[in-house]
């Protein structure tokens, strides 16, 4: 089967859907230098959506079948409801010359490939930390009959097969943002549910221990900051020393110590558990919704 190799050197970016999800991948792949913003394109009528795009350089087309028509990738960074309505109106653009990948919440490759006619797709599942550059982005494939999910290296499909090369591309362009795994497309539920939704449970997390501090007498901004701190610190530890999270709590707990009366009312409250009630209760919505 022909395969039609995107120019790593020379490709051009599409965006269909100008949202916030779009404008922080955008802004990562310019801040990163990988591609220029000259090199990006979307369309959207809201003048503030224009605006946000233009000002950092990437080009606002009037419509989306402008920038389909001039990409060599196209990403579709729109509403899970409207996904099937949007890829269908652009399926006569849709060659296999094209890398085509999707970015919308709980919509499977066998539909997007099917809406598409074509199975040159990719799908990945950034979470919105992606605007500050540091989002855990998982991204899948269809190469024949297996599915194989990717977090920042991504395999292509082209017509039931995928090229390393359009994987490598994808890695790299989303590698501008966050962090990528490999999990089979099975598991994107679960994902949804830990690191999709994660980054609400912890800012809630933060926003009590910010109310924990204000009422043991800190003032309000001083709170805040140190919480915030506090999670973004933990979070690295874990993530540098690659240590298991119980022993980094260990190596913090003193005997009789005010750390481990903290965590016994933390215990007592039912904290884990919660913690992981949401993850189970978010990924079974993620089943229902998909």
């Amino acid at each position: 089967m022909e395969a039609f190799p995107i120019p790593p050197g020379t490709y051009k970016l599409g965006f269909i859907g100008a949202g916030k999800m779009a404008e922080s991948i955008a802004r990562g792949v310019v801040r990163s230098g990988i591609l220029p913003a000259s090199r990006i394109s979307t369309s959207h009528s809201s003048p503030l959506r224009r605006e946000a795009f233009e000002s950092f350089g990437v080009r606002v087309l009037s419509k989306n079948e402008d920038v389909v028509e001039e990409s060599d990738v196209v990403v579709f960074s729109v509403k899970p409801q409207v996904a099937k309505i949007v890829v269908l109106q652009l399926k006569p653009l849709l060659s296999k010359k094209k890398l085509l990948v999707s970015v919308a919440a709980g919509i499977k490759l066998k539909d997007l490939e099917e809406w598409a006619g074509s199975s040159r797709f990719i799908r990945v599942m950034p979470n919105t930390p992606a605007a500050v550059g540091e989002a855990a982005s998982v991204s899948i494939c269809m190469k024949g009959s297996i599915h194989m999910a990717f977090i920042h290296l991504v395999i292509m499909s082209l017509g039931g097969a995928a090229t390393e090369e359009d994987g490598n591309l994808i890695a790299k362009l989303f590698g501008s943002v966050g962090k990528i795994w490999k999990a089979d497309e099975k598991y994107f539920d679960a994902v949804t549910g830990l690191s999709g939704s994660g980054p609400a449970y912890l800012y809630l997390a933060i926003e009590a221990l910010a109310d924990g501090g204000v009422a043991a007498g800190l003032p309000r901004d001083l709170a805040l900051g140190l919480a915030s701190q506090t999670v973004l610190g933990a979070a690295s530890m874990a993530t540098i020393t690659g240590k298991h999270p119980g022993q980094l709590k260990d190596d913090v707990t003193s005997p009789g110590g005010t750390t481990i009366a903290g965590i016994h009312e933390l215990e007592r409250g039912g904290f884990r558990g919660l913690l992981m009630n949401a993850v189970v209760a978010a990924t079974k919505r993620s089943q229902e919704l998909s």
